[in-house]
């Protein structure tokens, strides 16, 4: 009678467990998706390795949510072909979120460099690029309030009089105030964008990798509790 209760209890925490991987499938989803639109609306980035992480994270993400559905049903159905396979692909998951967070982690040293390269390319290609190129770096420089890659003086190059810059860079945007005052520290932003895009690209890797590590942790417990259930059902005791 206690190996009755006992596996009931293994049941529903296996049923419990499966939607709080529906849930996490669903997060991971949507940081995956905050952290790629962020990289690209920020950033028009040709290092393809940059995305990686959060491609990643949102495949696992789409994964998990619907192999916690099939663990859901093989619990409630005492099934354990069903509860084998779930706790399988489990592990085959957390396998592939530990190397995402290992992928993550190796890419904040490159982010520095691809930000880098991803500013300059954006400031060199500016006077000859399209109105669309242009109000994304513009909105980029508003919104950071910051002026080219490490400095004002990054638009040196990309007007005639040598010291005139967008007037996304002014302290307060207006048609033409950016003329003729690169250095001036009262109209324009000194201090350029890489360092605060870095810290922010930063922040938000970071914050997947501690999502993919929470969720790893939660499926490991979820693994246990299969393999509760899966001898439960296989010694033939009566759980319903």
């Amino acid at each position: 009678m206690a190996v009755e209760g006992g596996m009931k209890c293994i049941k529903f925490l296996v049923f419990f467990f499966n939607f709080i991987f529906w849930l996490c499938g669903l997060a991971m989803i949507v940081v995956g998706i905050v952290v790629q639109v962020r990289f690209h609306k920020s950033l028009i980035i040709h290092d393809v390795s940059a995305s990686a992480a959060p491609i990643v994270i949102i495949a696992i993400g789409v994964v998990i949510f619907f192999i916690a559905f099939f663990g859901c049903c093989g619990a409630w159905n005492e099934n354990h072909c069903m509860v084998t396979t779930f706790a399988v692909f489990l592990f085959g998951i957390i396998v592939v979120e530990i190397a995402a967070v290992i992928v993550g982690y190796v890419y904040r040293d490159k982010l520095s460099a691809i930000v880098q390269d991803s500013l300059n390319d954006m400031i060199s290609g500016y006077k000859n690029g399209t109105d669309e190129f242009k109000k994304s770096l513009d909105h980029l420089q508003k919104e950071w309030k910051c002026c080219g890659v490490n400095s004002s003086l990054d638009w040196k190059n990309n007007f005639r009089d040598g010291n005139s810059v967008p007037d996304s860079c002014c302290l307060t945007p207006s048609p033409g105030c950016g003329n003729g005052t690169m250095t001036d520290e009262a109209k324009v932003h000194q201090q350029g964008c890489r360092e605060a895009l870095e810290a922010s690209l930063k922040k938000n890797i970071l914050w997947v990798i501690v999502a993919a590590l929470v969720i790893a942790g939660l499926q490991i417990l979820g693994i246990v509790f299969s393999c509760l259930l899966m001898k439960g059902i296989r010694s033939g005791y009566e759980v319903m």
